[in-house]
C-alpha cells in the first residue's frame, strides 16, 4: 500500500455548544457533519437546549455523553477539561443571550466556563429574529467577539419563526461545519487557482426536452468548498446545480457540453490544477427542432439522430501547459471492483490525466446521494488512494493528494 492511501486526515476533538433557540433543531445535523468527517464530538447543551432537542438524540448521533451541569464530573475538573482538550469550539445555534454573555466573558454555566477555559479556536452560528440581530447591543457584542478573533457564519436571511423573514435564520448545518473545519486548516492551496467543473451538461432536443443525466454535482461542490477552505482561489464551472454553488467561488453557469467546453478553456489559461468533476454528455441532437415535438406528428415511435460532443477534459489535458495538473472523474456501471479498475486505467492513459476519480454509479448509488466511494488512479492506472464517506471527506482526499 502506498503513503498515499495510508494517510488520514487528522481527527479532531470538536466541542458543539448548543444553545436555547428554535434552531437548535439544526444542530442535530452539525453535529452529524462532524462525526461523518470522522471528528469526536462532545456536545455542551444548554438547559433551554434540551427543551427544543432530546438528549437521547444528540447522544445518539454524536456518540458521547451530553454535557449540560456545571456541577457534574467535579472530581474530573470537567468545567474546564472539555475546553482544554477541544481542538474546536463551534456554537450553534448561538442566542443573542448566548452572544452576550460570551462577549462578557461570563461563566455562568458549563458552556461558558468551557470557552474561556480553551485555547481552541471558537466558531458561533447565530440564529435569532432579525430585530435582535441588528440591535445595537447585539451588533456591538458581535463586534466584540470578532475582534478577538471568534469565526461568525450567518446568519443567513429567510423563513425565521412563524411568519417572519428576513436576516437571523441559522446557516445550514453543512455550511457551518465546513466553515468552521475551514478554521483550523489546512491551509495548503493559499496562492493555488483550482478549476472545477461541476453537475451535469443538458443537449436539447427541442426547446421543452433534453437528454442529460442524473449528476446533481454535490461531490463538484464540496470539491470546490473544500479547496476554498484550505486557502485556493476557485472557479466553478457550473452545469444545472441541484445544491447551491459556495460562496466565494467564481461561477460560470453553462448548459450544454459545448458551452462547458467553452467555459473551461478560458478559465484553464490561468489555473494551476483542472478538476472535471461534471457529468458531460457523450451525445447530442444533430438537429434540434425549432418547435416542441408533437406525439401526433411523428406517430408511435421516434428517431434520433446523435453524434458525438467535444471530449473536453481530453482536449483539456492536451492543451496543458507545462505544470498544469489535470484531474478527472470516471462513473461506472460495472459492479466488478477490478474490472472497473482496469476500464479506470484505460481511461486515464487515454485521457493523459495526472489522477483519475473512479466512482460506480448505477439506479441506486453515486448521483445524487450524500456519500461517495472511489478509487483514484495515477495517470499510468496504478490505483494510488481510496476514498470512502461523505463528499467532503472524499474531496478533501484528493485535494490531499495534489498537494
Amino acid at each position: 500500500m502506498t503513503a498515499a492511501a495510508t494517510d488520514a486526515p487528522r481527527r479532531l476533538t470538536v466541542v458543539l455548544g448548543i444553545t436555547g433557540g428554535i434552531a437548535a433543531y439544526k444542530a442535530v445535523g452539525v453535529a452529524r457533519a462532524f462525526v461523518v468527517a470522522g471528528h469526536d464530538v462532545h456536545i455542551v447543551a444548554t438547559e433551554g437546549a434540551l427543551r427544543f432537542v432530546g438528549r437521547p438524540t444528540l447522544e445518539a448521533i454524536s456518540r458521547n455523553p451530553v454535557h449540560t451541569d456545571l456541577y457534574e464530573g467535579v472530581a474530573e475538573v470537567r468545567h474546564v477539561a472539555l475546553g482544554q482538550r477541544a481542538d474546536l469550539i463551534v456554537i450553534a445555534p448561538a442566542t443573542a443571550h448566548t452572544i452576550a454573555s460570551l462577549a462578557a466573558g461570563l461563566a455562568g454555566d458549563l458552556l461558558g466556563t468551557t470557552v474561556l477555559a480553551s485555547a481552541a479556536p471558537l466558531v458561533i452560528a447565530p440564529a435569532m429574529h432579525t430585530e435582535m440581530w441588528e440591535h445595537p447591543a447585539t451588533v456591538a457584542n458581535i463586534a466584540t467577539l470578532r475582534a478577538r478573533g471568534v469565526t461568525i457564519v450567518g446568519p443567513d436571511s429567510g423563513r425565521l419563526t412563524g411568519t417572519d423573514v428576513g436576516p437571523g435564520r441559522m446557516s445550514e448545518p453543512e455550511a457551518i461545519a465546513a466553515a468552521a473545519l475551514a478554521v483550523v486548516g489546512p491551509h495548503d492551496l493559499v496562492g493555488r487557482r483550482i478549476l472545477i467543473s461541476a453537475g451535469g451538461t443538458r443537449e436539447p432536443l427541442d426547446p421543452v426536452r433534453y437528454l442529460g443525466n442524473r449528476s446533481s454535482g454535490r461531490q463538484g461542490v464540496a470539491l470546490a468548498e473544500a479547496a476554498l477552505a484550505r486557502g485556493a482561489t476557485v472557479t466553478l464551472v457550473a452545469a444545472h446545480l441541484e445544491v447551491p454553488a459556495p460562496a466565494g467561488a467564481e461561477v460560470v453557469e453553462v448548459g450544454t457540453a459545448a458551452e462547458l467546453d467553452a467555459a473551461m478553456r478560458a478559465a484553464s489559461v490561468e489555473a494551476d490544477t483542472i478538476i472535471m468533476a461534471a457529468a458531460v454528455a457523450d451525445f447530442r441532437p444533430v438537429v434540434i427542432a425549432e418547435g416542441k415535438i408533437k406525439k401526433d406528428a411523428v406517430g408511435e415511435s421516434l428517431e434520433l439522430r446523435l453524434e458525438r460532443t467535444p471530449d473536453v477534459l481530453a482536449g483539456l489535458a492536451a492543451a496543458r501547459r507545462p505544470g498544469q495538473r489535470i484531474v478527472g472523474f470516471a462513473a461506472e456501471t460495472e459492479a466488478d471492483d477490478e474490472r472497473r479498475r482496469q476500464i479506470g486505467a484505460e481511461k486515464a492513459r487515454r485521457k493523459g490525466v495526472d489522477l483519475l476519480v473512479v466512482n460506480p454509479v448505477g439506479w441506486s448509488e453515486g448521483f445524487g446521494s450524500t456519500t461517495n466511494s472511489v478509487m483514484i488512479l495515477d495517470g499510468a492506472g496504478s490505483v494510488v488512494a481510496r476514498a470512502e464517506g461523505d463528499k467532503a471527506s472524499v474531496a478533501h482526499r484528493i485535494l490531499d493528494l495534489l498537494v
